[in-house]
């Protein structure tokens, strides 16, 4: 900072100069990052993530999502299903069908969390920096599309999860007070479990272009 005799003059200079040499600083140190570790806020940590964060992210919530549906799922059904079995012992084994249509939406988020967990390769060379001539478009592509990916499954089967529960808990209500209702909700049950599959279709199709480059691009 340049020393000046006139007081009030000499302020705002010198803070106009301590200002630019921060900027300065914090644009030479971090390039785009308004803060160091680039944590300035969430849209600079979403912005700044890395593509394998965002891939292993997709993975834990195409998981998880389906654990919880299937879980939530299972909850409504069960619980209805022991409750009215109380009173009709007959609807006990032929509405299990409930619970394992249930359980087919966490088996499906299983399946994509292993074909996108494959799909993760570390580089070849291990560093801390990339080179400048890295695929960065194929890289942040991978990140992206496996994090849409899990996301798609996860929620869609959640939703699936959700209403194969709540058919499958009337479907043991219907058919311990007349056994002919079972068949008819039964479709409906199926339809429901159906969503899930859409789900997984269109994660498996987002997936496919999803690879993450292992070396420089030559």
């Amino acid at each position: 900072l340049i020393p000046c005799l006139v007081h009030t003059a000499c302020l705002d200079n010198n803070n106009k100069a301590a200002n630019n040499n921060k900027s300065s600083t914090a644009t030479m140190s971090s390039n785009t990052c308004l803060s160091t570790y680039c944590n300035q806020g969430w849209s600079e940590v979403l912005t700044h993530m890395s593509p394998y964060g965002y891939a292993n992210f997709g993975i834990a919530f195409g998981l998880g999502l389906s654990v919880v549906g299937a879980a939530w799922g299972i909850w409504l059904t069960g619980s209805s299903l022991v409750g009215a079995a109380v009173k009709a012992p007959r609807i006990r084994s032929k509405n299990l069908i409930s619970v394992i249509f249930c359980e087919a939406t966490a088996i499906y988020g299983v399946i994509m969390a292993i074909i996108l967990a494959n799909k993760v390769k570390k580089p070849d060379e291990a560093t801390s920096t990339l080179s400048e001539d890295w695929d960065y478009a194929g890289y942040y592509y991978a990140g992206y599309g496996m994090f849409s990916s899990g996301l798609s499954v996860g929620l869609t089967n959640i939703a699936s999860g959700v209403s194969v529960g709540i058919a499958g808990s009337s479907c043991a209500i219907g058919d311990a007070q007349d056994a002919s209702l079972f068949v008819k909700i039964l479709i409906v049950e199926i339809f429901a479990s159906a969503l899930g599959i859409f789900g997984i279709i269109v994660g498996i199709i987002q997936s496919n272009s999803c690879t993450f480059p292992i070396a420089a691009l030559e």
